[in-house]
C-alpha cells in the first residue's frame, strides 16, 4: 500500500505527520543524520507528551565519549520503546545507516532488562550480579551511561534508557525510594515509581544472531520516505515491503501516479530588511491569511514585536517556546508559519530529547582533587609536599582525622581539618616544581611581606592614574539614534546578558564627559568584537572618528571584513592599514583621516605613528592590548588621556582580582556564550585511515574547509603525505612557526580567501585566527598539548552558523598517561562554549594576572602558587584601601581574621560514610569555607542525599564550623573545648581597636549578668572567658550565642 504527496516541502510535511489520525508506529526516514534531527526537534513542539523518539547509529568507531553516551541513550530507549509498544501514537525518526546497523533480538533484548520497583525485594549482591552480567562498570561516582556505584544504602545506576541516573535507597533489602539525580550535582530531582536498566543494546557479542530494526516493527506500522528512488539500492529499503508507506515527494519513475496535492511555497527571504518583513506580513494579513511567527525564546519575538510596530505594521499571532526548522506558506489552507531564526538570518540550534549532560562538575574535582605528592601551600609556613589525609590519637587515645604536610628536611606539619582553608594547590604556569620551603625559616614571610609592598606600589600608580582620569573632561556623546537601534536589532546571535550590561556600561561611559577607559573581557567568541562594533557605529553618529588598532595584520583584515559585514547598510566609510597596503593606498587613507572623509580605520600600531593625522578622533578600540610593545604602549597612554578608548581582551582575568581592581579600572566581563552558538563536537579516536578520510570527505562536500593539527614541524611533511594519499584532490597549505612571517602570512591569508581545503600546521593557529569556513579541526597527537591550548584551538572553529566538529586523535587510551587522559576527558566535557571559561583557564588566569600587575609579579606567582597569591593580593588592596582612605575600616567588620577551634571531641567524616580520601578533602574544604547557617543546611541536605544519614561525628564536625563562625564574629583568636570545660581566648594585643568597640562591652554586659555561667580571667596580659559543664559541641555553640 503506497500513497504519494506532491508539492510538499519543509517544516509543512511535520505539520501533516502531526495532524494524521494514525494509532501505531509511525517511522519516518530521513536522507541523513541532521534533517532527521530537524525533524525530530519540529516534532517534539507539535505534538504534546513524550512520543517523539529519535534513533540514531551506535557510532561504532567513536573513542568513549559523551556524544557517543547520547547515541547510546537515545538509540537503547527509542529501540526499548518500540518493544515495549502497545497502544497509542510513537514516532520514530531515523536515517538509513541507523536502520543498517543490526540489534539483538528481542528476547535477547527482553532478559538483559532489569526491572527495579518501590517495594521489591532485592539484594545488593543481586543487582551487582545483573549489572557486571550486562557489561555495567564500578565506580565511585556514576557519570556516564553503563556505570554504578554503591555507598552504604544507596545503588547509584546509570541505565541505557534514560539520559540521569536512578538511585535507589534501600532499608536492608527492601527498596525504599528511587529517584532520578543529576550527574553534576550528584543530587537528586525527581522520584520515581520504578526505573527500567537496559544494557547498550549498541555492543552486543559478534557471534550473536543480529536482527533488524525493521525485523521487530508491528506490521501496521506506518512508513514516511521522502522519495523511493534515492533509497532503492539500500539494504534496509526491501525490508519495508510488508508496512503501509507514504512518499512526501513523487519518485521521478513515478511521475503520472495519482498524489495528495499539497500548495507549499518557502518563507521569503527577508535578509534581516524589517520593512519588507512588515510589508508581506501587512499583504498577508490583508489577503486572508493566519500569519504565525514561531520562536524559541520570548524575548526574541518581544523584540520583534518591537521593531514591526516601529515601522507601524499590523501584529502577527507570535507562538512563543516552539520554532520551527523552514517557515513555509500553505496556499490552500491561506496559513504562513514564519520561523523567527530565518527572520533574523541565524543559526536553528536545536536540541534533541535524551542526550546525555556532560558531567562537568565531576571533571572539576578530578582536577582540582589533592593526591599524594601534590605541591600544596601552606599560607603560615610556605610550599610543601600533600601526605595524605592520616589518623592520630590525642592524649585521651581518641582518633582526629588530620592533614598531614612534608617539608624540607623530612619536618613534617599536621593541619587539622578545621583548618583547611589555610591550604590551597600549587599551580603556576610553568610545570617545574616549586622550591620546598625549611619550617621556622625567614624565607617565607619575607617573600609574602616582599609581594605585598610590591602589589601596593603597582596599585597605588593605577589608582592615581584612574583618579587623574576621572576629573579629566572629554567629549559627551549624544544619546543613541533609531539607526543604532537598527544596527543592534540586525545581530546574527542573540545578546546575552553579560554582552548587554557590557553594551549598555560602554554607552554609559561614552555619553558622560570624563574620558572613558573600558576593559572588556570575554572567552573566544563570546561577542566582544559586537560590543566594540556598535560603539564605534555611536561615536561615528555623532560625526567622530574611530581607530580600532590591532596586534597582527591578519587580525586587522579580519576585523575590517567584520565591521564592513556588520555595518554595510549604514553611512558610514571603512578602510584598514597594514603590510598588505600599497604605499599610495595608505597615504590615500591619510589624506581621507586628515579631511575627515573617513569614518572608521583598522590597522596595527603603524597607525599611532607618524603621519596620520585625524580631524576629530573620538574612540580608541584596542584589541588584546598586553600584545603591543612598549613604545606603542607609551602613546597608547598619552591618547588615552582625552579620548574615550575601549579595550578588547580574550585573557580572562582571575575572578579575586576583579574585586581587588574595581577603585583602578572599569571592567566588563562576558561570560556568558551566545545561546544559538551551538557548542563544539568533541570527539576522540585513534588514528584510523578509513575515519579520517570519512571526516575530511563529510567537511569538504559541504564546501567547508579543515584545520589538521600536528605539532611537531619535522614531521609535517609526511603527514602531509599520508593525507595527499587519502584525499588525492585535496589542496593542502602547509603553516608553522619556522616560515618566515612574510611567506607564513600569505599562506594564512590564501587559506582564509578559500584557496586551499586544508591547512596543516602547529599551534600556530591558537592566536586569534578566524576563518568562518573552516569547521573542522583535527588534532594528533593530542594528549601532549596543554589543557588552555586545546581549548583556544578548539575556539577556531564553530565561529559562524554550522555544526563544527573537533576530532582528537591519541594513541589507544591505555598506553598515555593519567594525567593526560584526565586532561582529554576534561576538554571533552567541557564542550559548550563558556564552560572552559571555568576551568582550562587556570593557567590563563595566571597569565592574564600577570598582565595586568605588570610581569615581574609573575615571578612571584611562580613562587608561591597562585591561589595563595591571590589571598596577599586581596589582603594587600585591603590595606591599601584603608591607608589612602579610599574604603573606611567598617564598624562592623570583624577584628580577626580566624578563629582557632582545638577540641577532643570527636568530629571528622567516619570512613564507613565516605570512604573515597579525594572526596573526604573535599568535603571538608567546602564544610570551612562556608559561612552561613544557610549555607550549612544546604550543605546538610547534600550530603544526606548522596550518602545517606549523618552520622554523629559528622554533625559534630558541623557544629565545630558554626562554633568557628561565631568566634570570629565575636571577636576571639582561640577557642578550645576539652573536658566539658570551655575556654574562649580574646584578641592576644591588649592595644587592638577592639577593646574599644560596642561588640567588646556587649560581651562583658552579657558576661556579667550571667555570672554563673561566665568566668572572665587575666593572666599573663591575656584575657579570656572560662565556661564549664559544656558537655558537646551543640552546647557550646548555643552558650556562644548567648554573647552576642
Amino acid at each position: 500500500m503506497e500513497t504519494f504527496c506532491s508539492g510538499l516541502f519543509l517544516s509543512a510535511r511535520w505539520f501533516v505527520v502531526s495532524q494524521l489520525d494514525h494509532d501505531g508506529i509511525q517511522l519516518i526516514i530521513l536522507p541523513d543524520k541532521d534533517s532527521a534531527e530537524y525533524c525530530a526537534a519540529d516534532l517534539y513542539n507539535l505534538i504534546e507528551g513524550d512520543k517523539v523518539f529519535f534513533l540514531p547509529d551506535s557510532g561504532k568507531n567513536l573513542e568513549r565519549s559523551n556524544y557517543k553516551s547520547s547515541l547510546g541513550v537515545q538509540r537503547t530507549s527509542a529501540i526499548g520503546r518500540m518493544i515495549d509498544h502497545k497502544e497509542g501514537q510513537l514516532f520514530i525518526v531515523t536515517y538509513p545507516s541507523a536502520l543498517e546497523e543490526g540489534i539483538p533480538e528481542e528476547g535477547k533484548i527482553r532478559q538483559s532488562l532489569l526491572k527495579l520497583a518501590v517495594g521489591d525485594e532485592i539484594s545488593h549482591e543481586q543487582i551487582v550480579d545483573a549489572l557486571y552480567g550486562s557489561g555495567f562498570e564500578r565506580v565511585d561516582f556514576v557519570g556516564e551511561p553503563g556505570q554504578f556505584a554503591i555507598r552504604g544504602a544507596i545503588v547509584d545506576i546509570f541505565s541505557y534508557s534514560c539520559n540521569d541516573p536512578y538511585r535507589v535507597s534501600f532499608f536492608g533489602d527492601e527498596i525504599d525510594s528511587i529517584s532520578i539525580f543529576d550527574c553534576n550535582t550528584q543530587l537528586s530531582k525527581d522520584k520515581v515509581d520504578e526505573a527500567e536498566i537496559y544494557p547498550d543494546i549498541a555492543v552486543s557479542d559478534q557471534d550473536e544472531s543480529m536482527v533488524q530494526i525493521a525485523d521487530i516493527l508491528p506490521s501496521e506500522t506506518l512508513v514516511w520516505l521522502d522519495s523511493s528512488d534515492m533509497y532503492r539500492n539500500r539494504g534496509f529499503f526491501p525490508l519495508l515491503e510488508r508496512f503501509r508507506k507514504i512518499y512526501m515527494e513523487l519518485p521521478l519513475s513515478r511521475q503520472n501516479e495519482d498524489a495528495v496535492k499539497f500548495n507549499i511555497s518557502p518563507q521569503p527571504t527577508f535578509n534581516k530588511n524589517f520593512e519588507l518583513l512588515t510589508e508581506d506580513i501587512r499583504k498577508k494579513l490583508e489577503g486572508g491569511f493566519r500569519v504565525r511567527i514561531y520562536g524559541e525564546k520570548q524575548s526574541q519575538l518581544d523584540r520583534l514585536q518591537s521593531i514591526l510596530s516601529q515601522n507601524g505594521g499590523i501584529m502577527p499571532e507570535f507562538v512563543p517556546h516552539k520554532n520551527i526548522h523552514n517557515g513555509f506558506i500553505d496556499n490552500d489552507n491561506k496559513v504562513c508559519c514564519y520561523s523567527d531564526h530565518e527572520i533574523f538570518d541565524r543559526f536553528h540550534r536545536v536540541s534533541i530529547r535524551r542526550t546525555v549532560e556532560k558531567s562537568e562538575q565531576l571533571t572539576i574535582n578530578d582536577l582540582t582533587s589533592f593526591a599524594i605528592g601534590d605541591y600544596i601551600v601552606h599560607i603560615d609556613y610556605g610550599v610543601g609536599v600533600f601526605g595524605g589525609l592520616v589518623r592520630m590519637r590525642d592524649d585521651k587515645g581518641r582518633m582526629h582525622e588530620v592533614v598531614k604536610l612534608m617539608y624540607r628536611d623530612n619536618d613534617v606539619v599536621f593541619v587539622s581539618v578545621h583548618a583547611l582553608h589555610k591550604i590551597s594547590r600549587y599551580k603556576s604556569k610553568d610545570s617545574e616544581p616549586p622550591k620546598i620551603h625549611k619550617l621556622g625559616s625567614k624565607v617565607w614571610q619575607n617573600l609574602k611581606a616582599s609581594t605585598k609592598s610590591k602589589v601596593k606600589d603597582i596599585a597605588k600608580d593605577l589608582i592615581q592614574l584612574y583618579a587623574k582620569r576621572k576629573s579629566a573632561k572629554g567629549f559627551a556623546f549624544s544619546a543613541d539614534t533609531f539607526m543604532q537601534q537598527e544596527l543592534e536589532s540586525s545581530f546574527m546571535y542573540e545578546d546575552t546578558p553579560d554582552q548587554e550590561k557590557a553594551v549598555m556600561a560602554v554607552k554609559r561611559d561614552m555619553e558622560d564627559d570624563c574620558p572613558m577607559d573600558r576593559l572588556v573581557c570575554g572567552d573566544v567568541g563570546f561577542g566582544k568584537t559586537e560590543v566594540a562594533i556598535r560603539a564605534a557605529f555611536k561615536a561615528v553618529a555623532d560625526s567622530k572618528q574611530v581607530v580600532v588598532l590591532v596586534p597582527t595584520t591578519i587580525l586587522a583584515l579580519q576585523h575590517y571584513n567584520t565591521f564592513k559585514n556588520r555595518l554595510k547598510d549604514f553611512p558610514c566609510n571603512i578602510d584598514y592599514v597594514s603590510r598588505l597596503r600599497t604605499a599610495k593606498e595608505v597615504s590615500d587613507i591619510q589624506k581621507r583621516l586628515k579631511a575627515g572623509t573617513l569614518d572608521i580605520v583598522i590597522g596595527t600600531h603603524k597607525l599611532i605613528g607618524k603621519g596620520f593625522e585625524f580631524k576629530d578622533l573620538g574612540l580608541l578600540i584596542i584589541d588584546e592590548e598586553q600584545k603591543f610593545g612598549v613604545g606603542a604602549k607609551e602613546k597608547l597612554r598619552q591618547l588615552k588621556a582625552s579620548v574615550d578608548t575601549l579595550t578588547l581582551t580574550a585573557t580572562p582575568i582571575p575572578r579575586t582580582l576583579q574585586f581587588s581592581l574595581l577603585g583602578a579600572r572599569d571592567l566588563s566581563i562576558i561570560s556568558t556564550p551566545p545561546p544559538n552558538r551551538i557548542p563544539v563536537q568533541t570527539e576522540i579516536m585513534l588514528f584510523d585511515h578509513d575515519e579520517i578520510k570519512k571526516i575530511i570527505r563529510y567537511e569538504l562536500n559541504r564546501g567547508g574547509q579543515l584545520f589538521f593539527l600536528h605539532n611537531r614541524v619535522e614531521e609535517l611533511q609526511s603527514i602531509h603525505d599520508i593525507l595527499h594519499r587519502l584525499v588525492p584532490d585535496m589542496k593542502i597549505c602547509m603553516a608553522h612557526g619556522q616560515m618566515e612571517a612574510k611567506v607564513l602570512e600569505n599562506k594564512i591569508l590564501d587559506f582564509m580567501a578559500g584557496d586551499y581545503d586544508m591547512l596543516l600546521c602547529t599551534t600556530i593557529i591558537e592566536n586569534g585566527l578566524d576563518v568562518p569556513n573552516a569547521n573542522t579541526i583535527i588534532i594528533n597527537q593530542a594528549q601532549n598539548i596543554g589543557l588552555s591550548d586545546l581549548h583556544q584551538l578548539r575556539g577556531r572553529v564553530g565561529r559562524s552558523n554550522r555544526r563544527a566538529f573537533c576530532y582528537l586523535i591519541v594513541p589507544p587510551l591505555v598506553s598515555i598517561t593519567e594525567d593526560a587522559r584526565r586532561r582529554l576527558k576534561a576538554i571533552e566535557s567541557f564542550s559548550d562554549l563558556g564552560s572552559g571559561f571555568n576551568i582550562a583557564m587556570q593557567d590563563l588566569d595566571i597569565r592574564g594576572a600577570g598582565n595586568l600587575l605588570g610581569a615581574e609579579q609573575s615571578g612571584f606567582i611562580t613562587d608561591m602558587g597562585f591561589e595563595t597569591y591571590q589571598k596577599i593580593l586581596a589582603e594587600a588592596m585591603e590595606e591599601l584601601g584603608v591607608e589612602t582612605g579610599l574604603t573606611s575600616k567598617n564598624v562592623s567588620d570583624s577584628y580577626v581574621s580566624d578563629c582557632t577551634i582545638e577540641t577532643d571531641q570527636l568530629a571528622l567524616i567516619p570512613d564507613s560514610y565516605i570512604d573515597m580520601t579525594a572526596e573526604k578533602i573535599r568535603i571538608y574544604k567546602e564544610l570551612d569555607s562556608l559561612s552561613s547557617e544557610k549555607e550549612l543546611a544546604g550543605m546538610k541536605v547534600r550530603l544526606e542525599d548522596r550518602f545517606g544519614k549523618m552520622p554523629d561525628e559528622l554533625v559534630r564536625l558541623f557544629d565545630i564550623v558554626r562554633i568557628r563562625q561565631i568566634g570570629v564574629k565575636l571577636g576571639f583568636e582561640k577557642i578550645i573545648i576539652k573536658n566539658g570545660v570551655m575556654i574562649a581566648f580574646f584578641i592576644s594585643n591588649p592595644l587592638s581597636q577592639y577593646y574599644r568597640s560596642d561588640k567588646f562591652s556587649r560581651i562583658l554586659e552579657n558576661v556579667t549578668a550571667n555570672p554563673k555561667l561566665f568566668e572572665l580571667k587575666q593572666n599573663d596580659n591575656k584575657l579570656r572567658i572560662f565556661i564549664r559543664n559544656v558537655e558537646g559541641t551543640e552546647k557550646a555553640y548555643s552558650i556562644l550565642k548567648k554573647l552576642q
